[in-house]
């Protein structure tokens, strides 16, 4: 039997769609691109915020509408886990449902629900069932690309007013190190070139086990165990727990890009509170300071919300001046979403889209302006460019600078060899992407 998944929302819903993939492939059941081809029917769904779910709720209607009698159609992943059966009455054509928190059993209940054949009936795991333990390493597949996601830890403890994760994930519990390093070398003898560390907050590992500097610890054994691999990355770090010793050990290793994502969300104490973030900005400016001393080279990317309840026009023009202070590399800026469970989704002084998109627009058009200007920087100079596609005479690839879907490119005249490593000389610098040549 033949399915097709498709995989919606972040990067740690393409690790569980890999994981998934692996764990059907290993069963006996075939993959397909061609959704009319298969028996089994797919959509990895993402539930984070409102535009997420109008899309994975858009993709499920759409297979629903073209499925034939003898296909099956199920929704795993966060917007399954959110929603459970309400999900039926959204998509009245759905025959399955598998949350995040038992993904790992999807073999059991594909194998339900070919043995269930109830039309119209919507088929759930009917009780918990022995499940692999979160250290069981996945049978990944991952031929065709340079670039593999390895989660760390599933779930969140953060206390984010603003985020739903929690309740969609449960509870911080870190991925035993030898399971991870397991991974990491099968990825890398499937000829990985960059392997991208991930979850809600890795540098919340092992932190559940009473260890305060696990992370640096964990990189560390991954540079060991896979010395060959090029690039290390390192995503979704909370700021106050970025160590000295996380520091010293991606300083000191080439294979750690020389890349730090910290998602700080505002910049004003009094948001940040209302957020139930951190809010000590000065360790924020200590923190950025240190790195940069440490990693000259360094790039670093944020993300901010703006329009969030109650926020002020001197909020969001402290924002800017923060912006316009640290110069960040890379950022991301989203407009507020209300997120029905949460504390913010309570407060009472809620903005109106057209706030929300005047200071979106105003946040992007200042960073449009730092981000040339930090490009202009390379203009001659060389950088390593992992090449991922070409097209037209134009090669298109990521420098350390840049991680996947989130950053900009690098543009290359003529034609290089797909997911392999060339040395670009920077003739150009746009917005957000480089143009260079091969030396």
């Amino acid at each position: 039997m033949r399915f097709h998944l498709l995989s919606l929302g972040c990067p740690k819903n393409t690790v569980e769609s890999e994981g998934l993939t692996g764990l059907l492939h290993r069963a006996g059941y075939e993959p397909t691109d061609h959704p009319e081809e298969a028996d089994i029917l797919i959509v990895n769904t993402c539930g984070f915020i409102d535009t997420a779910r109008a899309e994975s709720e858009a993709v499920l209607r759409e297979l629903a509408e073209t499925k034939g009698p003898d296909q099956y159609l199920i929704a795993a992943g966060c917007m399954a886990e959110r929603y459970g059966p309400e999900m039926a009455r959204l998509v009245p054509s759905l025959d399955g449902i598998i949350g995040t928190r038992r993904w790992r059993e999807i073999v059991a209940l594909v194998e339900g629900l070919l043995a269930d054949r109830r039309p119209g009936a919507l088929y759930q795991l009917p009780r918990p069932v022995p499940r692999h333990p979160p250290d069981h390493p996945l049978a990944r597949q991952c031929a065709g690309v340079a670039t593999a996601y390895v989660k760390i830890a599933e779930g969140c403890d953060a206390p984010c007013a603003f985020c739903a994760i929690p309740q969609i994930k449960g509870a911080f519990r870190s991925k035993p190190k030898e399971a991870i390093l397991t991974e990491v070398r099968e990825l890398a003898a499937q000829g990985i070139k960059e392997i991208i560390l991930i979850a809600q907050d890795t540098t919340a590992y092992g932190r559940d086990w009473e260890q305060k500097h696990a992370l640096a610890s964990l990189i560390s054994d991954i540079v060991a165990a896979v010395p060959a691999l090029p690039w290390l990355r390192i995503m979704y770090t909370y700021p106050q727990h970025v160590s000295a010793q996380l520091i010293e050990v991606m300083a000191s290793n080439d294979q750690v890009c020389h890349y730090l994502d910290l998602p700080l969300q505002h910049a004003h104490p009094e948001v940040l509170r209302r957020m139930n973030r951190p809010h000590d900005i000065e360790h924020v400016h200590s923190l950025i300071e240190r790195l940069r001393k440490a990693m000259p080279d360094i790039a670093l990317r944020t993300s901010f919300i703006v329009g969030y309840p109650g926020e002020t026009e001197d909020e969001f023009q402290t924002l800017l001046e923060f912006m316009n202070e640290i110069a960040f590399d890379r950022i991301g800026v989203f407009t507020y979403s209300r997120e029905q469970g949460t504390k913010a989704a309570e407060l009472r002084e809620q903005l109106s889209q057209p706030i929300k998109e005047d200071r979106y627009q105003r946040a992007m058009t200042l960073q449009q302006g730092i981000s040339l200007r930090k490009n202009q920087e390379f203009i001659g100079r060389e950088l390593q460019v992992l090449v991922e596609g070409v097209g037209n005479g134009i090669s298109v690839g990521r420098s350390y600078r840049d991680a996947p879907e989130v950053d900009g490119m690098v543009l290359i005249r003529g034609g290089l060899p797909t997911n392999e490593f060339a040395s670009v000389r920077i003739t150009e610098a746009l917005e957000y992407d480089l143009v260079g040549r091969i030396e």
